[in-house]
């Protein structure tokens, strides 16, 4: 059975738009509150087949302090507060059998906490990770300070408010006939070639970086592009706009700086690299969108 794309279900209810400042201090407090809890850049999760995520709030008990936290929403009637630690908190569960210690990627490909538990996790990791790097204002410099249950934070010095972001990126399975564009980049696993990808700019629509990116990396014009599904990606917080072009070249130009390498699959090729038989190439990792593209384009 194919894996749906990581970290897309989320079941908590959101209480954004309606944070007061009381409900951080309230919930952090409350026993029945669950905790999610990062330690530097890893998930603390309750160990089992599957763990999760939500620890008893009496976790913290453990850890000699800890840094920000965010009041994330409601599961049902409970509260969800996610908790950063110092990275040094991790090796506080490592030796508990109790416990798993590991980063977010590999609890998505291992399964070690149900599907719906993966887009809680990464917007847990993606909120605590931009407080954390976003220490001082933009605008003038002073420190800031959390605000809003975690969903602001304030400039006491000049007044400014600064918002979680996100960073658009445009990931693209680009097709000509019958055969598609993958690329590599170095840091990729051995043998794996996936989706052209790029970072959306200012003034640019989502077509139009679709359009560029691949002529940037790969040298190839594309026409016509429409949009096929999303995904969160917590790395440390993008949202992967996933689309279908269509090339109008078929001669690769790529950029070595971006790329090892760039070529032109087949659909066997692809069903193969699939289903692990192919001997010289391998698809994306299941629950990244690059693999749903593929996928859906074999498909067709």
């Amino acid at each position: 059975m194919t894996k749906p794309i990581g970290y897309i279900t989320n079941p908590l209810v959101r209480h954004s738009s309606e944070c007061d400042p009381s409900l951080l201090d309230r919930y952090a407090r409350d026993p029945q509150t669950a905790m999610v809890l990062v330690a530097g850049d890893l998930p603390i999760l309750q160990a089992g087949e599957p763990g999760t995520s939500l620890l008893p709030a009496s976790v913290l008990e453990r850890l000699p302090g800890h840094k920000e936290q965010v009041f994330l929403g409601t599961l049902g009637e409970r509260p969800v507060v996610a908790t950063l630690a110092a990275p040094e908190a991790a090796e506080l569960f490592q030796a508990d059998p109790a416990f798993t210690v590991t980063d977010l990627r590999s609890i998505a490909v291992r399964d070690l906490v149900p599907a719906e538990e993966l887009g809680l996790l990464a917007m847990a990791k993606s909120m605590l990770d931009w407080h954390n790097r976003h220490r001082f204002c933009a605008n003038c410099g002073a420190p800031t300070q959390l605000a809003q249950a975690g969903f602001r934070r304030d400039c006491t010095a000049c007044g400014a408010q600064h918002f979680p972001r996100t960073d658009p990126v445009v990931i693209m399975l680009i097709a000509r006939g019958d055969k598609c564009l993958l690329g590599r980049q170095s840091r990729f696993p051995e043998k794996m070639y996936s989706c052209l990808a790029g970072f959306l700019e200012p003034g640019e629509t989502v077509e139009a970086a679709v359009r560029r990116e691949t002529f940037e990396e790969a040298g190839i014009w594309v026409g016509e592009v429409r949009y096929l599904a999303s995904q969160p990606w917590p790395f440390p917080s993008s949202i992967m706009i996933g689309c279908v072009g269509e090339a109008m070249t078929d001669e690769i130009d790529f950029d070595k700086d971006e790329l090892e390498d760039a070529r032109w699959f087949t659909r066997d090729d692809i069903r193969r690299m699939l289903d692990g038989t192919h001997e010289d190439f391998a698809a994306p990792a299941s629950i990244a969108i690059a693999n749903h593209l593929i996928r859906e384009w074999v498909k067709t």
